[in-house]
């Protein structure tokens, strides 16, 4: 990992390094690999400015808790000065990335692999790509995790300028141009980390199994050629699959601390009343607890997460329910909160809408207070809001795509299946569809909806848990070993 797993416990509190969503998942991921029995190790940068910061209360009061958690012969940081005096895990500079990345990988390759001689490696995302490689041509099994498809190219001459001796497997690597012979190669031909990464593992996993599909089927224009292509190979090879990530366990309506109400699905009525009242109050907006409230709880991306569907339909949507104090609640950074600030102060929608800066502590009772989520993404390689909703009986209103479709169907309460409401026409008339339907479900008795909230929070506490998550996984890297990871008791 490029990062140390956040919220694993109580350690991830204080220590970490935190680079987005794939931090979340891994860290639970980690905690959860290793409450089933797996012997995990992590790898991660020593970024001593960060973790000075943050852990001094820590060690104070929960010493205890960070050995049984993680030992500390299982947590290996990688030494560079490079990581040492750094304030954030990404630089601003994207060049100093590549660096980073490299840098960490050096160490990695040439002191903690030939340290812990694992079983099995499993990597994630561009920042490990190199890693693959240099686990096949020592011929230990690698898992290769593909979160996002961004990807960086560098020539094997600057990988070697970084320490790391490339010649032994530069074979295994994926170039942007065709490599017959390393010294011709190693000045002009730049490796792909991304699809380096994907070419020379074992084995490849997306983290949802329908966005692989898509990947494969050419659904994405935006997926480059070499990308999709190895993926393919690997998935014609039967080594690939798509495993679905899970929630953090700290998203739990019944013992959430952010919240101003716990309740679990038997009494969501009137714990879902307390928070949205709350949340009104504390934004400014009308307090109503009859009011319908639509959450936005990812960033604010147009290329990937469909805000701009919204901003089409914003003014149509808040006047056509303005009777029922309908309600649009943003707790989320990125270039399109101002459209939305914008749209709010030119139609006078302050006591109905919220624009806020992404909060912890909001995000969580933003799920509590409100009654559907929007997430009308073009593409979703994983998504977390979307299980995270369910389990506080917020209704998803989304694009059904990637791991959307992965996770969520159309609820039909007259049969008692589906958990949110879902579109397959990516334009702003599907996602005004799904938002009717929603307000459909809405406008039906209490007794109707509640327990369609109760069932769809039981099932969703069951199935989106990292418990599942690791068994996958674990199934996973035993098929890989092609022996039991964990081994079974004997029977007495």
């Amino acid at each position: 990992m490029t990062y140390l797993p956040d919220r694993m416990g109580s350690l991830a509190n204080y220590l970490t390094a935190k680079a987005g969503g794939l931090a979340d998942v891994s860290a639970a991921l980690v905690k959860a690999l290793s409450d089933q029995g797996a012997d995990v190790h992590v790898a991660l940068p020593d970024y001593r400015a960060i973790f000075r910061g943050r852990l001094v209360p820590f060690l104070e009061k929960e010493q205890s808790t960070i050995r049984q958690i993680m030992p500390d012969d299982r947590v290996h940081l990688a030494q560079d000065r490079a990581f040492y005096y750094m304030n954030r895990v990404y630089s601003d500079y994207g060049g100093e990335n590549t660096k980073l990345s490299v840098t960490f990988q050096r160490e990695v390759i040439n002191n903690i692999l030939p340290r812990v001689r694992p079983d099995l490696i499993h990597c994630n995302d561009w920042m490990t790509g190199l890693i693959p490689a240099m686990s096949r041509q020592m011929g230990i099994p690698c898992l290769f995790t593909i979160h996002n498809i961004h990807t960086v190219h560098e020539t094997l001459a600057h990988i070697e300028d970084r320490g790391i001796d490339a010649a032994y497997f530069w074979h295994h690597l994926y170039y942007k141009y065709m490599a017959d012979e390393y010294e011709s190669t190693r000045k002009t031909h730049p490796v792909d980390f991304l699809v380096s990464g994907v070419f020379g593992a074992h084995f490849v996993n997306t983290v949802s199994p329908t966005f692989l599909q898509e990947i494969v089927e050419g659904r994405h224009d935006f997926i480059e050629t070499p990308l999709r292509q190895e993926l393919t190979n690997k998935v014609d090879a039967g080594c690939a699959s798509g495993i679905l990530n899970a929630p953090d366990p700290a998203f739990n309506p019944s013992t959430d601390t952010h919240l101003k109400k716990c309740y679990t699905a038997a009494t969501q009525p009137e714990g879902k009343r307390q928070n949205k009242v709350f949340l009104q109050k504390h934004l400014g907006l009308i307090a109503d607890a009859r009011a319908p409230v639509f959450f936005w709880p990812s960033r604010l991306d147009p290329i990937q997460k469909g805000c701009q569907l919204l901003a089409d339909i914003f003014y149509h949507v808040i006047s056509r329910w303005w009777d029922k104090n309908l309600q649009i609640v943003f707790v989320a950074n990125g270039e399109y909160q101002q459209v939305f600030r914008n749209i709010v102060t030119h139609h006078g929608f302050h006591d109905r809408v919220a624009v806020c800066h992404f909060d912890e502590g909001l995000e969580h009772l933003g799920y509590a207070a409100s009654d559907f989520i929007l997430m009308p993404s073009r593409f979703e390689p994983c998504g977390l809001p979307q299980m995270i909703a369910p389990i506080y009986g917020s209704l998803p209103v989304a694009h059904n795509t990637g791991g959307i479709k992965d996770t969520i169907s159309h609820l039909n309460w007259d049969t008692d299946t589906g958990n949110g409401f879902v579109f397959d026409v990516y334009d702003a008339n599907g996602l005004l569809w799904a938002m009717e339907e929603a307000m459909g479900f809405f406008n039906q008795s209490n007794r109707v909806k509640n327990r369609q909230i109760k069932r769809v929070m039981q099932e969703s506490a069951a199935t989106f848990t990292h418990a599942v998550t690791a068994r996958r996984y674990i199934d996973l890297y035993e098929k890989m070993l092609r022996r039991p990871l964990i081994p079974m008791p004997l029977n007495e």
